[in-house]
């Protein structure tokens, strides 16, 4: 099998650098980035008593309108580490359907009721909350160590192989030497910056407005879409709040802001006219989080020595808030079957290309059924400014169920290898 390194790479990226380096360690597994995909991963391995070193380049986990969204598919990975029911005793909402609500009617997306599982439901917890639950779970095995504050700035390869990392954290420069290096950076993946992979995107057609408004007593629990004649709108339940997701055609913020935020407020109310009084708590543009949302994946997900998983090897569109759920997935596909080679001190290039067969066509299915679902309901509303008319197939019983099990189950089942 062919490395195909990038010629930044090829030579020895720890002779070139100068730095004053202010310690060296060495760890099994150094996993960069915090977020769901990370700390599972970091969690899975340290159960087996594999070194892990997780890099988080934060101070904290807590970040504004990230995913929030634990599908059924997690939910039973969590049992399966007897987490489950303490995760659930956290604050939470629960989702049992997507439903789209549109002046004529009411629009029934994925009803999760019908599915086979403990979970038929989507949990909705604050990523925060999340994430810091699977770290002091993991933080009980002596084998697992968190580095907060720490800024990856380059990959440290050796002879073709990637050895590990070097990062700005507290004290200067630091260098952790690693078998295994893993990019879990998220969308914005510095990983895979530095190691130059070539990505395959899609041009989804359509930018998203995050922003919070108070919940009130009789309001719905859960979720749900709203419609208008040229207007998306997606609204879930975040306890004392609505956390709103205004979708907008893609390119077209900077209209937005040249409008005017009181136009913006007058067109909400216009999709969900109950937000008349509470439009009010939204006064200032710094309230309002702009995310443009992208799809794309690297066509390979591994260098010797350096694998990505979640967003930095695939970009999820917001569709069916998927993102978090395939990002665990990867994770414990990584772990069952990384553990033994790295038991064995000895991850080959064929163990890493594994990890990509398992994860690749799952994720290039679900995103195929976000574009389908860009393009054939949010596209003709934002687009052409008309009313949104439901696809036949939601009307159809038979087909109206693969969309709850796509997004509650994916497209296989992953299960914990013990």
């Amino acid at each position: 099998m062919t490395t195909d390194i990038p010629k930044n790479l090829s030579q020895d990226s720890s002779i070139n650098a100068v730095h004053d380096i202010v310690d060296t360690q060495t760890t099994d597994c150094c996993i960069v980035g915090g977020g769901p995909a990370g700390v599972v991963l970091a969690l899975l391995l340290a159960r087996q008593g594999i070194s892990v070193m997780l890099l988080e380049a934060h101070k904290d986990f807590d970040r504004d309108f990230r995913g929030d969204t634990i599908h059924p598919s997690v939910m039973e990975i969590m049992e399966e580490l007897g987490l489950s029911d303490r995760l659930l005793k956290l604050p939470h909402a629960k989702m049992r359907q997507i439903r789209f609500k549109t002046p004529q009617d009411t629009v029934t997306l994925a009803d999760f009721s019908h599915l086979k599982t403990r979970y038929p439901y989507i949990t909705m917890l604050p990523q925060v909350k999340f994430l810091e639950f699977i770290t002091q779970e993991a933080q009980k095995y002596p084998s697992f160590h968190l580095v907060m504050g720490a800024n990856v700035q380059e990959l440290i390869t050796e002879n073709g192989v990637i050895q590990g990392v070097r990062y700005r954290g507290s004290g200067g420069w630091h260098e952790i030497r690693a078998i295994l290096t893993v990019g879990a950076d998220g969308r914005h993946s510095r990983l895979r910056h530095l190691g130059e992979f070539e990505s395959i995107e899609t041009s989804p057609p359509m930018d998203i407005l995050w922003f919070r408004l108070p919940r009130q007593p009789g309001d719905p629990e859960g979720g749900m879409g709203r419609f208008g004649k040229g207007k998306i709108m997606a609204m879930l339940d975040r306890g004392d709040e609505w956390q709103v997701a205004y979708i907008i055609p893609k390119g077209g913020y900077q209209q937005l802001r040249v409008e005017g935020l009181e136009e913006l407020k007058k067109s909400i109310v216009e999709v969900v006219p109950e937000f008349q009084q509470r439009i009010q708590n939204l006064h200032d543009w710094s309230q309002i989080a702009f995310l443009s949302v992208e799809s794309s994946r690297v066509k390979r997900w591994y260098h010797p020595g350096l694998l990505l998983i979640g967003d930095a090897a695939h970009i999820m569109s917001p569709v069916g808030g998927v993102g978090i759920n395939y990002a665990i997935q990867d994770a414990v596909v990584a772990a069952n079957v990384l553990s033994k080679p790295l038991k064995n001190r000895q991850v080959q290039l064929s163990d890493l290309a594994k990890v990509q067969r398992q994860r690749e066509l799952p994720t290039r299915i679900i995103q195929a059924f976000q574009t389908f679902i860009q393009k054939r309901v949010f596209a003709p509303v934002l687009i052409s400014k008309s009313t949104f008319v439901p696809p036949a197939f939601l009307r159809l019983p038979i087909l109206r169920d693969l969309p709850a099990r796509l997004i509650a189950l994916g497209v296989f089942p992953v299960h914990v290898k013990t």
